[in-house]
């Protein structure tokens, strides 16, 4: 793959034009489509195959008028008892009247007739539906909705519209872009160079607009989740400058070496770029591997930021080579650029750049008093202790990780201030947190007399379980055979006890003779993905602790390697689990992430983490120990090439893990709690992985494992196939030719 990939970056560099017109191409064309074709994005999170969506297929066949998004208007009188007053029912007579006319809405169901009013008669609830679902609800209808109620606020009323159809697309603004800033700021500092900064953020830029371009051109044709873009964005950003960061730093180094720029972007894609393929395959494979767990969601989510990386890969290894071949030795620091050798001043004409060889300057040697050598030779020293307090540390780090509880969000966990959160906070002032997650039973019988009998067996059942507040009476379909009760719990929809709940209502309506009864609502849907989400997630580590190892061991020929990299990563997760458990949903240090309400996780936040988390571990990894086994393969001691490998590697990876951090963090900024959650997650395990686990557990091991780090049985060896990552195939072909030098 190294010898494809060397022929690739020099025919790049040859061709640069057409590969950047090519690019902008792309760019241009998937930017019209997007523009044309983009559909709406999902907000609700169906689960196909439960109780709950079940119990909503059926809803929306026999109650279709109901099947819409639906709306909680709360009201809340100046004083205690006065919507019982003529004025105050005029006052909410007139806002029913108001948001039945709003448009897109069927109908407003008044308060006073349905008994919704608080027993101090100062608490009213409007129930609102719409005619389409809420992914249809236009931002037009939106806005009419939340600005019901203007003339009963001018009488000091409180009017807070909320509901679920208030969800909407989180909006990305300008707090985001200081990651970016700052990624640019890493770059500058890394490489010394504007020039070289500004080409590798401008190629990652192109690839994730590119593909974002395509994603958005495809939601017209596949439903997207509302999150799933921001989580293409997020990773496109951070894989696609780090990748073109990987292969511009080898081509630096090339230069320097003494080598033409043709010579040193075919070796850099040759042998970075490798690397690049490799990282961006890990991580589209455990992406794409969330299908296994079979919740359409997750795998849309995980196929459009799949779609990203892959062309953050592909912009890497072609648009990148073309852009170095316009920058020649611009790309290096003025001080290190190339000084012709009759003292006048270097030409950097491009139409020229690919056949030049380098100037006559001195080809620079390692530095082996930099920071990397110093710290490897540190480590491996002290690599006893090293390991000790590192697991320890972790180890602490991860204690929170056992009392996680994930959920779908909800209005209770919104930014404060908010509409959603509003309306919740003054429902639950009113009439308690139970009315914020109300449940749906769903009574269906084969004959209307089947459903009539089975009603009141079923209320009875209801009113006797504990932690129930209330049952509403049934509500019956056109034909008679299925039945609609409401059911009111005393907690609210993330509390324990209305899980428990959930159980244990389906527990007791089980036994109902001749007709089938089925609990859902937006509270009991939450419960059931999580439920599935964490079934699914042992498997899933599972698979991906796997494939690390089989990858692995292909890569660098061995056996423990391998196991010692699996085990890296099982240390991240759950220290990276046990720091978000410990400020998002226990609410330590919340006021440093802007987190206004602790609760729990996201359900899909672990097992997305973990794929993600996956490939930039892997990432590390093979940039770090591949040039401690090259070192180890060409003469020298396992502990010198272990201190070579972090010497080389360490620079990179820290300005890699910088980059991802500062990515990631800029999202911690959005005032979504789901998104905020997801970028405190990713920068924080990448922090880990890189500095404590890859930069300092790894090189202390390899240390104390010394040659048999890569001990590989001959049968083993014989079976399976040289991807040759490393780059030895290609050290083997340039043996064969005279590369350009000095």
């Amino acid at each position: 793959m190294a010898t494809l990939l060397y022929r690739l970056g020099r025919g790049a560099l040859r061709r640069r034009r057409l590969v950047v017109a090519l690019w902008l191409v792309v760019l241009v064309v998937a930017g019209l489509a997007a523009a044309t074709l983009r559909g709406p994005t999902a907000s609700n999170f169906t689960m196909p195959g439960t109780e709950s969506q079940r119990a909503l297929d059926l809803l929306a066949d026999q109650f279709p008028a109901a099947s819409g998004a639906t709306g909680t208007i709360t009201v809340k009188a100046p004083a205690d008892g006065q919507l019982a007053t003529p004025q105050g029912q005029a006052v909410v007579q007139e806002l029913v009247q108001q948001a039945s006319t709003l448009p897109g809405v069927v109908g407003a169901v008044n308060p006073l007739q349905v008994g919704a009013v608080s027993p101090n008669g100062r608490y009213a609830l409007v129930q609102v539906q719409f005619a389409t679902g809420g992914d249809d609800v236009t931002d037009e209808q939106r806005t009419a909705y939340e600005q019901v109620g203007a003339a009963a606020k001018a009488q000091g009323w409180q009017v807070a519209p909320g509901g679920e159809v208030l969800g909407g697309e989180p909006e990305i603004g300008s707090t985001e872009a200081l990651g970016v800033l700052v990624a640019a700021i890493v770059l500058i500092i890394t490489f010394g160079s504007l020039v070289a900064a500004g080409m590798t953020m401008l190629n990652a830029l192109i690839g994730v607009g590119a593909g974002m371009a395509g994603l958005f051109a495809l939601s017209g044709v596949v439903q997207l989740t509302s999150t799933a873009p921001i989580l293409a964005l997020m990773l496109g950003l951070a894989v696609g400058i780090d990748y073109s960061l990987f292969i511009t730093s080898r081509h630096r180094q090339n230069l320097l070496d003494g080598l033409s720029p043709e010579e040193a972007v075919g070796r850099a894609v040759g042998t970075a770029g490798s690397a690049v393929v490799f990282a961006g395959a890990t991580v589209v494979i455990a992406l794409a591997g969330l299908a296994v767990v079979n919740i359409p969601f997750l795998t849309v989510m995980g196929l459009a930021a799949a779609g990203t990386v892959t062309v953050a890969v592909l912009v890497a290894i072609t648009l990148q080579p073309a852009l170095l071949g316009f920058a020649g030795r611009r790309v290096l620091p003025r001080r290190l650029r190339a000084v012709p050798t009759d003292g006048t001043a270097a030409q950097e004409d491009d139409a020229d750049v690919t056949d030049r060889p380098a100037a006559a300057t001195t080809p620079t040697t390692d530095d082996r008093n930099g920071f990397g050598f110093r710290w490897a030779r540190l480590i491996t020293r002290f690599r006893v202790p090293v390991i000790l307090v590192g697991l320890l540390g972790l180890g602490l780090l991860a204690l929170p990780t056992p009392d996680m509880r994930l959920a779908l969000p909800g209005a209770a966990t919104a930014a404060v201030g908010s509409p959603a959160r509003v309306a919740n906070d003054l429902t639950v002032e009113g009439f308690g947190a139970g009315f914020t997650g109300r449940l749906a039973v769903v009574v269906a019988g084969d004959t209307p007399q089947a459903t009539a009998a089975a009603v009141p067996q079923v209320t009875a059942l209801l009113q006797r379980t504990e932690n129930v507040l209330a049952v509403a009476p049934p509500q019956l379909s056109p034909d008679g055979r299925t039945a609609l009760l409401g059911v009111v719990p005393k907690t609210g929809p993330t509390d324990e006890a209305t899980e428990t709940l959930v159980h244990d209502i389906r527990g007791a309506v089980s036994g109902i003779p001749d007709a089938d009864v089925l609990l859902t609502g937006v509270t009991a849907i939450g419960i059931d993905v999580s439920e599935k989400l964490s079934d699914a997630l042992p498997i899933y580590l599972l698979l991906v602790v796997g494939l690390s190892v089989l990858l692995l061991m292909l890569v660098f020929r061995s056996l423990l390697v391998p196991v010692k990299a699996a085990l890296g990563f099982l240390l991240t997760v759950a220290a990276t689990f046990g720091i978000t458990v410990a400020v998002f949903q226990q609410g330590h240090l919340a006021d440093l992430v802007g987190l206004d309400t602790p609760g729990p996780l996201i359900s899909f936040l672990p097992i997305l983490l973990i794929g993600i988390l996956f490939g930039l571990a892997m990432d590390y990894e093979v940039f770090l120990v591949s040039r401690m086994r090259e070192d180890f393969v060409h003469g020298e001691t396992a502990r010198q090439a272990t201190i070579s490998g972090m010497g080389h590697g360490a620079r990179v990876v820290t300005a890699a893990a910088l980059i991802m951090m500062s990515v990631f963090g800029g999202f911690v900024f959005l005032e979504d709690p789901v998104i905020k959650s997801m970028g405190f997650a990713l920068a924080i395990g990448v922090a880990i992985d890189a500095f404590v686990v890859r930069m300092t557990i790894v090189p202390a091991v390899m240390s104390l494992l010394g040659d048999r780090a890569w001990w590989l049985p001959r049968w083993l060896d014989r079976a399976l196939p040289n991807v040759d990552i490393e780059g030895e195939g290609l050290r083997t072909h340039l043996e064969d030719r005279t590369p350009t030098r000095v």
